[in-house]
């Protein structure tokens, strides 16, 4: 969001200033550099775009390892220490911050040249660099925090800047993916254009602003681990630093929004694992606004369960929920739990996608399947579906971030995901009637489903199956009869689910005559007593969970 609106900025700044400086031909003639600093951590593409500087006449000034290389695949260069006539020193922390490489980059040629010479200075037109791999250092196993603080770059980024401040004359590069470009211009002999260096330096100003998100980011939250050891008001307001600087980098746009009136765009943290955006997509049209909610539901909802599980999953809520030892089973009993709401849901699977499913999900309308692979028969199924996006998550069960972020207008509401994974010792016995084992393993199999439902949730289910769900309803009575109408005929029997107490005794009342013999819910209301004796009245076993699943 803040690099969003520092692009904005700066984007309204050049063109105020490319409109200024056009007036002046020299400010806005195409430039061949004669003379360019290249310091990369990331050298791909570097030799190849260094032999087209040199073969067209660029000295090249280059700083250690970069240099190295360079010099290795015989491409003359002078060390920025020969340059500067100043050694690099303190283990490399300095080394470009110096007159003669700030001076050259800086200065204005139409007005400094006599400074310039007077200080035997002499222009860089191009600087290649990119950063030290902080945020990379920082994801390292076993890595020391002495080692991350090393890996903030700061001479990189002075030099970026001042290129790109100084874009009428100087050419900045921090990205390989502009090598090919730049070698077109330059071999062509018009020379760099002032439109390219301008687009440049607005992408390289993103670059560093994105950068210095990461260091801040890391270091705002490093007193986590710090202080994890202490009391729990330290621990939680590390994780809420007074400043939240956030950088997302575009993936695509969108055909549009969640309706066809509201545009819409695709964005991804740089440098960040996501189980959707990285999955492998074997076929299908695009994905859209809905479709990208709708997949991460279905496999948050999907991960929860170790055992296989199968999850349909329809405007981001669960219409159908199964375990089974076995995967096929599985689907088939979470699709037939609702299939009406099924039509043109999404299938998620935490098990291997096999033929025989594959084949089912053939026969109905379904927008997209998830799974962490697929049998070559499978896949060979789905190609008869050519729209059906066939989404593939190898890494299915990687750990997920910690916080979630809603926008509001002009915020952020920022919070800890949901993490809270109950266990049948967890349930407190509130009743004089008591479960079964199995009906206990199928209320925290329940439970685990609930979590994802839209408050307010019930959730029905039995033999580790959903049965019924009512979700986002503005009581609970109204969630209980939407549950009870989608179940059934199944109803009785099942386990019921609530993602928070039950204020009055009327709902119970409506579950003991749809013949519900399992109720498990947080408690803490005003009138626990009062439920609680209305279940004995009705033979009904109650255990609260201790706390709340509230989803919004």
């Amino acid at each position: 969001m803040c690099l969003q609106i520092l692009y904005n900025f700066l984007s309204a700044f050049f063109l105020i200033l490319m409109l200024t400086t056009s007036l002046n031909p020299n400010n806005a003639s195409n430039i061949l550099p004669k003379r360019a600093l290249i310091s990369v951590s990331d050298k791909t593409g570097l030799v190849d775009f260094a032999k087209v500087l040199h073969s067209n006449g660029c000295e090249i000034i280059s700083t250690g390892g970069t240099a190295k290389l360079l010099a290795q695949n015989g491409i003359p260069t002078i060390e920025v220490s020969d340059y500067t006539g100043f050694p690099e020193m303190m283990d490399g922390r300095v080394k470009t911050l110096h007159p003669n490489v700030h001076g050259g980059i800086l200065g204005l040629r139409d007005q400094h040249q006599a400074v310039a010479t007077e200080h035997n200075i002499g222009w860089i037109d191009m600087v290649i660099c990119n950063l030290y791999p902080f945020q990379a250092t920082t994801q390292k196993v076993g890595v020391s925090y002495q080692e991350i603080i090393e890996n903030i770059d700061i001479g990189g980024p002075s030099m970026i800047r001042s290129a790109s401040k100084n874009f009428q004359f100087v050419t900045v590069v921090c990205d390989a993916v502009d090598y090919e470009l730049l070698t077109q211009e330059i071999t062509d002999n018009t020379g760099i254009s002032y439109a390219t260096r301008q687009k440049l330096a607005i992408k390289a100003f993103g670059h560093t602003a994105k950068y210095d998100t990461y260091i801040h980011n890391f270091l705002a939250n490093y007193s986590e681990v710090k202080e994890g050891e202490g009391n729990q008001t330290e621990a939680l307001s590390s994780k809420f630093p007074n400043l939240l600087e956030l950088s997302f980098e575009k993936v695509y746009g969108l055909r549009y929004g969640e309706n066809p009136g509201q545009e819409a765009c695709l964005y991804k943290i740089p440098n960040t694992n996501s189980a959707v955006l990285d999955a492998k997509i074997h076929q299908g049209i695009a994905l859209s606004y809905n479709n990208v909610l709708d997949c991460e539901a279905g496999y948050t909802i999907a991960k929860e369960f170790i055992s296989p599980a199968c999850v349909v999953i329809k405007h981001t809520n669960p219409c159908g929920v199964a375990t089974h030892n076995d995967i096929t089973t599985a689907f088939d009993n979470a699709y037939n739990a609702d299939s009406l709401s099924a039509f043109g849901g999404i299938i998620a699977l935490n098990r291997e996608c096999n033929d025989v499913i594959a084949t089912a999900i053939s026969k109905v309308f379904a927008e997209i399947v998830i799974a962490p692979s697929y049998t070559p028969q499978a896949l060979e199924v789905f190609k008869k579906k050519k729209k059906l996006r066939v989404l593939e998550i190898n890494d299915f069960y990687k750990e997920s971030n910690l916080l979630e972020y809603k926008s509001i207008d002009g915020g952020m509401l920022i919070q800890e995901v949901n993490k809270t994974n109950l266990q049948v010792q967890d349930l407190a016995l509130q009743t004089v009637g008591t479960a079964t084992p199995k009906e206990l393993d199928t209320a925290v199999f329940g439970w685990k489903a609930l979590k994802y439902v839209k408050s307010n949730g019930i959730l029905l289910a039995k033999n580790n199956t959903t049965v019924g769900i009512g979700m986002g309803q503005v009581s609970r009575v109204d969630a209980v009869e939407l549950a009870f109408k989608k179940g059934g005929e199944n109803v009785a029997g099942s386990v019921l689910c609530s993602d928070a107490f039950f204020p009055f005794r009327d709902s119970i009342d409506l579950i003991a005559k749809a013949g519900v013999k399992v109720i498990i819910q947080p408690g803490g209301s005003m009138r626990d007593k009062e439920v609680i004796e209305a279940c004995n009245e009705h033979n009904i076993a109650m255990y609260f969970t201790g706390n709340r699943c509230f989803k919004h």
